[in-house]
């Protein structure tokens, strides 16, 4: 395989580190998270950044793309085990670690892309694809779906007692938070195996993450 160019190399590395700084900045500050903030956070100029990106908006678009990357391989990695249950339990927890679902604050603050909307398309097609295995299979509660397991990602993906300690500096309790968030995570999957009560309330429609993506509104642009 051939070795990349040093500044193609440089560009992924600060594009990760982007994308793992916007994550934690977005929890705290929501879609008022600042590019300046979330360079800091990654070690990365500000003004190489705006060499590469033309706009706020143009970098949180490719974040978002990034990110859906991450969606995307975590299912693909998902639909090669053999065991149905296994497979969607690999891509629960890997969208969970990555913190799948935190840039949602940008939800109708930036347009959504030709190239986030194909991603989005190819990741939601891999997911329903490893629901309906594991529904075939009999290892997932039947009235679980797709959206469901959506909204669980999301809401684990934030962690208020990781990201406290983490603002703390509190590198002592860092480890046994994760653990218990493993466990929490756990739990959570237990809950989607069959034999629980039915789920409450109506099945939740797609339109609830979707539509919120709709552009309408601008948010006041931060440095």
């Amino acid at each position: 395989m051939a070795r990349k160019a040093p500044r193609h190399a440089e560009a992924e590395r600060n594009d990760h580190a982007l994308l793992e700084a916007a994550k934690k900045v977005l929890a705290v500050d929501g879609a008022h998270a600042s590019v300046a903030t979330i360079a800091a956070r990654a070690g990365v100029g500000i003004a190489s950044l705006y060499r590469r990106y033309r706009s706020k908006d143009e970098l949180f678009q490719h974040l978002c793309a990034l990110s859906l990357d991450q969606w995307i391989q975590a299912a693909e990695h998902g639909l090669q085990h053999d065991d149905p249950w296994e497979g969607l339990s690999h891509y629960v927890s890997a969208c969970i670690e990555f913190s799948g679902g935190s840039l949602g604050p940008l939800a109708g603050t930036i347009a959504v892309t030709d190239e986030m909307a194909a991603k989005f398309t190819r990741s939601d097609e891999l997911m329903r694809d490893l629901v309906a295995r594991a529904h075939a299979a009999g290892v997932l509660r039947p009235d679980a779906t797709a959206m469901d397991i959506s909204l669980l990602i999301e809401q684990l993906g934030k962690s208020p007692l990781i990201e406290q300690l983490d603002r703390q500096d509190r590198t002592d309790l860092i480890d046994a938070a994760r653990n218990a968030r493993k466990r929490a995570i756990a739990i959570a999957l237990d809950g989607l195996r069959p034999g629980h009560p039915q789920l409450p309330g109506t099945t939740p429609s797609p339109a609830l993450l979707l539509e919120r993506w709709e552009h309408t509104t601008k948010s006041p642009e931060r440095p």
